[in-house]
């Protein structure tokens, strides 16, 4: 509680007050409790090996251990897994919940209010705890560079104390929330230790947000790739590993007196490959010429012109470009959804053999189709499914057989090899962005390689899925995301995450203004999105919000209120922290109510009061002060699915009751809580 509360009288629509005063619900503003949930998962499905604590509900291991075992339990055996000192810390690492925040940074954001896109600075560990409600399920594909581990590269240190007031905030060693980043030399006696116990939690943490679709790519090198691989086996499980590729990077000598190791891994895992199998989703990349017709499509989208005249530059387009003969079978354009696709018709027919035979009527003479001699392709159920979807082309009259379409974007790729070639430099991408003769970050990703992943992943509603990156670093993918929608017309969006790590007082990029990654990641963002704007014109969400981590919106005796003792609780009156605003308060309540942070957010004043209107009617809140009955009323008209006040908001404690109890009549749809 925020503070203790005393009877007021009944209300002037005679409720019982103390039963309606005590339904009002307070969000909890801390990311899921893990630990207790997996502890209710295994009570419904083994309630004797619950148990109690001086903590509350606890399982009996043993009798767990007894549970799923044929044989009698007797104490710890010889078994197939990777352990390492720190394992179990890494483990509860992942399970303890936080209590912390992200604030908006509109002055940093990109069209903050209409854009799908998200730029995260802080801890990716903390964030990952936060994005478990909101994107639970939801991310499509995640790809991560994290740190190599080479001996001379840093490490995340999530363990350690924060009396750090007084030491020096150090170039590379410390954020700016004075959270550490360690050197960890070979000679280190945790040399793999300290880098599993950073990469297991975040990977576990990251495994709940993909969808069932949904895959991961992980690039490393050969000092962690064999441990990185064990831990993968178990946190997706080994049988939905998909595949090691091997990227080679460069092909010239290096100054290595044995080997010249010219490639690196990326190893992809599934969430559930035997979905993927089911559903027939694959990796494919496309075909020569692929890209340019899908850059022409995008062109007629922008300029719509008319049939004829695409129909024309289409053949111009094969006229001029012979040697794309994999794709010069798609001679026709149409329009569908607003959009221009190029297809090819195919033959319905069965080629050989014998097929299902029965009756389609052409749409305009309403006369049967002339058959095949040896039926048709698919069973009469998939036919009719073709006709709904419009991908059955029909002659003038029945005398033409009817034709299968085939549309260029999906046919004209290849399945994907495990062997990615790609010399492209991806430190002179960088320095091309930036108009500067230095890269500002060490071996970024090149562009053309994470756009050879992304756009090869298939997914069930492709085109639309989130795309997330937890090690940005200079934000190669959100430069591969926004080109590969110029290309292909997509809507991909994507959530990055990046230790805000300063940079070197003596490097260029402090010189050129930059103090830390971050800042380098979001302007690379905004010079690639004009870049790409200018080039392409293509109508796409160029934007992105900028969000930073940091703790609670709230007073600590939000918290924990039993450490406070009752002659200081009026020191809480309003439990937010004084130098939060509006627009924090906001954030915090989308992520602990599990919606996405990417919703367009809309302000709208309503009986004199600030309301931020999120998804429509999804969420409606308002943070000002002297909430009353005639404030409910008017957003009652609106029926929005969820409403949340400051619980310090309200007139006084009896408009809280009646505002409780006003939207529950005349809009008994809305949930109503408070903070």
């Amino acid at each position: 509680m925020l503070r203790l509360h005393h009877p007021t009288p009944r209300s002037q629509f005679n409720l019982e007050y103390e039963t309606c005063y005590m339904s009002v619900e307070k969000l909890d503003l801390a990311s899921p409790d893990l630990v207790n949930e997996n502890i209710e998962k295994i009570a419904a499905l083994l309630p004797n090996c619950v148990t109690e604590s001086a903590d509350g509900k606890a399982i009996d291991f043993d009798l767990l251990k007894q549970e799923l075992s044929y044989s009698i339990v007797e104490g710890n055996k010889e078994r197939y897994r990777l352990e390492w000192p720190g394992k179990r810390e890494a483990i509860v690492t992942a399970n303890l919940p936080t209590t912390k925040t992200l604030r908006p940074v509109r002055e940093d954001s990109v069209d903050f209010d209409n854009t799908e896109n998200l730029y995260i600075e802080g801890d990716n560990l903390e964030v990952l705890k936060l994005l478990q409600e909101s994107y639970l399920g939801k991310i499509k594909m995640i790809y991560i560079d994290p740190p190599y581990n080479t001996g001379s590269d840093f490490v995340y240190k999530d363990n350690f104390s924060k009396k750090v007031k007084e030491e020096l905030v150090e170039s590379g060693q410390k954020d700016e929330s004075n959270l550490r980043l360690v050197a960890n030399p070979e000679t280190s006696g945790r040399y793999h230790s300290d880098w599993l116990s950073m990469i297991y939690p975040r990977l576990k943490l990251a495994r709940n947000l993909l969808a069932n679709d949904g895959v991961i790519f992980i690039s490393i090198d050969e000092h962690e790739i064999h441990n990185l691989k064990r831990i993968c086996d178990e946190i997706f499980g080994d049988i939905n590993s998909i595949e090691n590729l091997i990227w080679t990077k460069n092909t010239s000598k290096n100054d290595s007196k044995e080997y010249a190791t010219t490639h690196e891994y990326i190893l992809c895992y599934a969430k559930n490959k035997q979905f993927r199998r089911e559903s027939r989703l694959g990796f494919r990349v496309p075909k020569p010429g692929y890209k340019e017709v899908m850059a022409l499509q995008q062109k007629w989208n922008n300029s719509k012109p008319t049939l004829e005249k695409a129909q024309e530059e289409l053949k111009s387009f094969y006229k001029s470009n012979k040697k794309f003969k994999g794709i010069s079978q798609y001679k026709h354009v149409e329009i569908k959804n607003n959009e221009f696709l190029v297809f090819r018709e195919d033959n319905a027919a069965w080629p050989q053999g014998t097929g299902p035979m029965y009756d389609i009527i052409h749409p305009i003479t309403k006369k049967i189709c002339n058959k095949p001699a040896r039926g048709w392709r698919w069973k009469e159920e998939t036919m009719e499914s073709l006709l709904e979807q419009d991908l059955i082309v029909f002659g003038k009259d029945e005398n033409k057989t009817p034709q299968f379409k085939r549309h260029l974007y999906k046919m004209s790729t290849d399945v994907q090899k495990s062997h990615i070639v790609n010399n492209d430099n991806g430190e002179n991408e960088v320095r091309q962005i930036f108009e500067s003769t230095s890269s500002y970050i060490e071996h970024p990703k090149p562009t053309s390689l994470l756009q050879e992943i992304l756009g090869g992943v298939e997914v069930l509603d492709d085109q639309e899925n989130i795309i997330l990156d937890f090690f940005s670093g200079s934000a190669s993918t959100a430069q591969s995301t926004i080109n590969l929608n110029s290309i292909d017309n997509g809507r991909r969006r994507f959530i990055l995450v990046q230790l805000p790590e300063l940079t070197d007082k003596n490097s260029d990029a402090y010189k050129a203004g930059y103090k830390n990654i971050c800042e380098i990641g979001e302007e690379r963002i905004r010079r690639a999105g004009k870049k790409i704007k200018e080039e392409t014109g293509a109508d796409l969400d160029y934007g992105f919000r900028v969000y930073r981590l940091d703790d609670s919106n709230m007073q600590d005796v939000y918290y924990k209120p039993q450490e406070y003792l009752q002659d200081n609780l009026e020191l809480f009156a309003d439990n937010v922290k004084p130098d939060r605003t509006a627009d924090d308060l906001l954030a915090q309540v989308m992520v602990d109510w599990g919606l996405p942070l990417s919703l367009k957010i809309e302000r709208e004043e309503i009986s004199g009061k600030e309301v931020f209107k999120v998804a429509g009617n999804s969420l409606y809140a308002c943070f000002d002060e002297g909430v009353d009955e005639e404030f409910a009323k008017a957003i009652a008209d609106d029926a929005p699915l969820r409403v949340v006040f400051k619980d310090s908001g309200f007139k006084d404690d009896t408009a809280k009751t009646n505002v409780k109890q006003l939207l529950k009549q005349l809009s008994p749809e809305t949930e109503m809580k408070v903070i």
